[in-house]
């Protein structure tokens, strides 16, 4: 097989891995549910990067996932009965669980805080643009804002939409919501309409962070990788400690074919976000494997399994390493 054809069909599996919900049973009769959930700090906010959200029963971590940059995690295809939903601690947050029951054909909506152990670093500077901070917002698109995050940190996407929307029926400039209204349809799955407020907020402030985070984000999920690669280096360039930005523009060069580039920011998102992006190690692994790296190929499965042993495609992963020994 020609080493195009080969790499994107090993990347279509990546993408496979990576974005399709697990099945847990096959020949299943009753309908399955789904988590919808959020971890939060302390005051309500999400926690800079991603976090690993694992879910268990009393016979252990059934599945894991990240949250997005809105702190908002999904777990799909539920059998039901009783789960729980678990955040580890580390070096600087404590852990969270609960426990959540999960019912036929219904999302089951749930929020985690976890502490904060050390004062969480401050943003970059550069991170928050000027134009951002000095918008001078109408109470009344303020008010609404105000609503729309309210109903996010509980779960309610759709309400959370639809008071963004109201804020920018009243300040159509409203850089912030337009960015959050992107980022909620973007969890959606709604993509063309999270690229189109994306690009709105852009227009708005071209040097603003977030929504060219998104939108490159947006970019890659439609599988438009060489234009979302572009606005990752414009989200880099603005603050080049993101390690989401850095994950994304790995994810969107393994799309252009330019892996060595993709290596290297694969790496970056790994040494900067440590456990949290422990799946850059795996998308490492799919690289070295088809260069016919076979032991750095190796040493990348192992170690993500090291960081993610219960992560969904653990099977698969060790299927890797048992071939590659």
């Amino acid at each position: 097989m020609p080493q195009t054809l080969r790499s994107l069909r090993i990347f279509g599996l990546l993408a496979t891995i990576a974005c399709l919900p697990p099945v847990w049973a096959s020949g299943q009769t009753t309908p399955p549910g789904s988590i919808r959930g959020k971890v939060v700090q302390q005051d309500g906010n999400p926690l800079n990067g991603a976090v690993l959200v694992r879910l268990e029963n009393i016979r252990g971590t059934k599945t894991t996932a990240f949250t997005d940059n809105l702190g908002q995690f999904d777990f799909l295809n539920v059998m039901p009965g009783i789960y729980y939903v678990v955040v580890d601690g580390d070096n600087h947050q404590d852990g969270g669980n609960l426990t959540v029951e999960v019912f036929p054909n219904s999302p089951s909506i749930v929020t985690l805080m976890v502490r904060l152990r050390t004062p969480e670093p401050a943003k970059k500077a550069t991170s928050i643009s000027a134009g951002e901070l000095s918008q001078k917002v109408p109470p009344a698109a303020q008010k609404e804002f105000d609503r729309a995050s309210a109903a996010s940190k509980e779960g309610k996407i759709e309400l959370s939409i639809t008071h963004y929307r109201k804020a920018i029926a009243i300040y159509p400039n409203f850089l912030m919501a337009r960015n959050d209204l992107g980022a909620q349809l973007m969890t959606l799955g709604k993509l063309d309409e999270a690229a189109e407020e994306l690009r709105a907020a852009i227009a708005i402030e071209p040097k603003a962070f977030n929504p060219r985070l998104n939108l490159g984000m947006v970019l890659v999920k439609q599988h438009n990788f060489a234009e979302g690669a572009d606005e990752l280096r414009r989200a880099l360039s603005s603050d080049s400690t993101s390690a989401s930005a850095h994950f994304y523009l790995g994810l969107a060069l393994v799309g252009t074919e330019d892996s060595i580039n993709a290596e290297k920011e694969f790496k970056t998102a790994y040494n900067i976000g440590g456990a949290k992006y422990a799946l850059a190690l795996f998308h490492l692994g799919e690289l070295y494997f088809n260069r016919g790296e076979r032991q750095a190929a190796l040493n990348a499965f192992q170690q993500y399994l090291k960081e993610s042993p219960d992560a969904s495609n653990a099977a698969h992963v060790r299927q890797m390493i048992a071939m590659l020994k």
